[in-house]
This record gives structure tokens, C-alpha cells and sequence, in this order.
């Protein structure tokens, strides 16, 4: 609970951002799948493990909770001989054989492949994605895009991307990036993360510590403008994932944020900040405190 408007976004923020224990269970996990590769996947051995980083919201601190997954990007080098005789034109195989090995060794009881990634469920906690990828000599890396064949892709990159716009922007935007997910969150989850995090780093060329007025930027800014380019360069538009119909589904609720925000600040500009906390409730969900 909070008496002002301001107060009640510093909660919101410390009950929803990623922290320490959070930090302390990913980095434990990470270990305990990178123990399980090193050994199947040995130094000298034609299919050998490089490396494991979290990646994704939890690797660029952008996450927002609840925190459902933890992605790991895992590095393997492969054999070229055995790269052309048994992945290059597989990308299954290779995410199948992954898969196997950590059913064989790990003590995680369910398995599965989903697609570009394995998938760990444990019995409690995050499931942990385990994004096995190939780094190209051209740059970036190959992963499984879930039919045989291979796309492109460099997390390493994305991370890099919003360091460097968080850096520019004061420090400020992985915390906005963090409240404006919980938008996402309570309004159907329309948007993938990432496309979230990327239209935000988009946005601003300066942003402070209100986080009230930004969102109104925000929401005014990528009304009808949802396209945004990989910064990575490999990707091309992320928006592409989204239909006609999903795409105006996002412009309304834009919209409907934008007009809310307008309502919020002018409550919060006559000091009637009961009224603004309820209706920054309406737009950042259950999760947002309530007045008092």
C-alpha cells in the first residue's frame, strides 16, 4: 500500500524486479545444467561444450515477474566432419541428441524438446530452456528453428544492445523495461518480451526517473509503430510473429493505456493520488499497490 502516486511505483518496482535470492537460484541452475554438459561434452571431443550463459529477460536484467523460465545459451563446437555428415543440414538431430544426453545424466526427471530448445522441468521453480547453438565463423550463432533447418540469431548481441542503451539512458531503462512488461502481462501478454524491451530501447532518447510520464511516451510513441529491427542484424522485423488482427488488438490496448495514463497524471497533477493509484492499477495490473 502507498499514500502517493511516486511511493507507489517505488513498491511496484521492488515487488516485481529480479532479485537477489532470484539471481542466486539462476546462477545455481546454470551451473547444474553446465556440470551435466561438460562432461557429456567434452574438451577434445568432436561435439564439445564451450560455454553456458543465461540469456533472455533474466540475462539482460529486464525480467519481470513472475520469472517462468530461465534461458541458457549453450555453446557447443562441432566437428566439422561431423557437422557435415550429421547437423548441418539436421538441425533436430543435433537438438535431439542434447536432449538425450541430459535425460541420461541430469537428475531432472522431465525432459522435452519444444522446438528451438530443451526444456528442463523441475519440481519447483523455473523451467530452464537449454538453447544449444552453434557459433558461425560469419557471426552469430545457428540454433534449431524447430523444423530441421538452422536460423541465426546472437543473444550475446541483444544483451550488448541494452547494455549500451541502458548505459545511455542513465540507468533507467532496464527498471522502465521492467514496469512496462507488468503492462504487457495484465493486458494478455500480446507481446513477446523481447519485442517489449526492444520498442522501449526505441523510444527514449533521454529518460529519467519518472516512470509515470515515460510510460505515457511509451504507449504514445509505438501506437501503430510495433515494427522494430533486430539490433543484431539478423532477425529482421520481430514484430513479424504478430497477425493483422494481433496487431490491432495491441494498438487498442495502446490506445487505451495512452488515454488512462492522460487520466492517472491529471489525478496525480490535483493531488488526488487515491484516484491515480487505481487507475495505474487498471493499466499495470494486480500486482500494482493499492492506496493506502
Amino acid at each position: 500500500m502507498a499514500l502517493t502516486t511516486a511511493a507507489a511505483f517505488t513498491k511496484f518496482y521492488d515487488d516485481i524486479k529480479e532479485d537477489t535470492t532470484t539471481t542466486t537460484f539462476v546462477t545455481a541452475r546454470r551451473a547444474n545444467v553446465e556440470s551435466v554438459l561438460q562432461q557429456a561434452f567434452p574438451s577434445g571431443s568432436t561435439m564439445e561444450f564451450i560455454s553456458a550463459k543465461v540469456m533472455g529477460s533474466l540475462g539482460r536484467h529486464t525480467a519481470s515477474r513472475p520469472f517462468d523460465d530461465i534461458d541458457l545459451l549453450v555453446h557447443l563446437h562441432v566437428d566439422e566432419s561431423l557437422w557435415q555428415s550429421s547437423y548441418m543440414r539436421d538441425s533436430s538431430n543435433f537438438l535431439y541428441r542434447v536432449r538425450r544426453v541430459l535425460n541420461d545424466a541430469s537428475s531432472v526427471k522431465k525432459i522435452g524438446a519444444r522446438g528451438q530448445a530443451v526444456r528442463m522441468f523441475y519440481t519447483s521453480g523455473p523451467v530452464v530452456d537449454v538453447a544449444a547453438v552453434v557459433k558461425y565463423t560469419t557471426g552469430g550463432y545457428g540454433i534449431p528453428d524447430g523444423a530441421g533447418k538452422w536460423i541465426t540469431t546472437d543473444p550475446l548481441e541483444h544483451a550488448a544492445y541494452m547494455n549500451r542503451k541502458n548505459e545511455a539512458l542513465g540507468g533507467n531503462l532496464k527498471r522502465f523495461v521492467v514496469i512496462a512488461k507488468q503492462w504487457n502481462k495484465a493486458h494478455s501478454s500480446r507481446l513477446y518480451s523481447f519485442h517489449v524491451e526492444m520498442m522501449a530501447a526505441r523510444t527514449f532518447s533521454s529518460l529519467g526517473t519518472n516512470d509515470r510520464k515515460a510510460l505515457r511516451i511509451f504507449f504514445d510513441h509505438n501506437l501503430y509503430n510495433l515494427s522494430v529491427l533486430d539490433p543484431a542484424g539478423h532477425g529482421g522485423d520481430i514484430s513479424t510473429y504478430l497477425t493483422s488482427t494481433n496487431k490491432d488488438d495491441v494498438n487498442t490496448s495502446l490506445r487505451a493505456a495512452r488515454d488512462k495514463v492522460d487520466s492517472a497524471l491529471a489525478a496525480e497533477d490535483r493531488d488526488d493520488h487515491k484516484e491515480a493509484i487505481r487507475l495505474w492499477g487498471v493499466i499495470l495490473g494486480s500486482r500494482f499497490p493499492s492506496y493506502g
